[in-house]
């Protein structure tokens, strides 16, 4: 299960759970757009817990989206990533790499005031 939700002007939160098929991904991915419309330097916090991972349908619904879904990660600066696993924290900053722009930094499950302290922090916007 994926949700998102809108959290004030420049903002939106995402949960990851369970089990991620494409229909599931359909209306997540439709829903971040939708509400990620007119953001500019936003921030995300994305929690992660108790994943399996996305089915092949999924992957495929998501693929299929990447121009637009690179159109909308350009409104955000910066993405924590709150998660107990290891291998998703490290590839989650290696993502971050690899997008012009975007800042994500990842943080153990008991991070979440870190987390938001660094959404938050001044010395983010200004790490661009």
């Amino acid at each position: 299960m994926l949700t998102v939700t809108q959290n004030g002007p420049n903002r939106i939160d995402l949960e990851l759970s369970g089990k991620l098929d494409k229909a599931t991904m359909k209306i997540a991915l439709d829903e971040i757009i939708t509400k990620s419309e007119g953001i500019q330097h936003g921030k995300m916090l994305y929690r992660i817990h108790d994943l399996n991972l996305p089915t092949l349908g999924a992957l495929g619904v998501e693929i299929a989206r990447l121009p637009t879904l690179f159109k909308t990660i350009k409104g955000f600066d910066r993405v924590a990533v709150i998660t107990d696993k290891k291998w998703l924290r490290k590839a989650s900053e290696f993502e971050g790499a690899l997008i012009p722009g975007l800042d994500i930094k990842a943080f153990a499950a008991e991070g979440e005031t870190d987390a938001e302290a660094w959404l938050l922090s001044e010395s983010a916007v200004a790490e661009h």
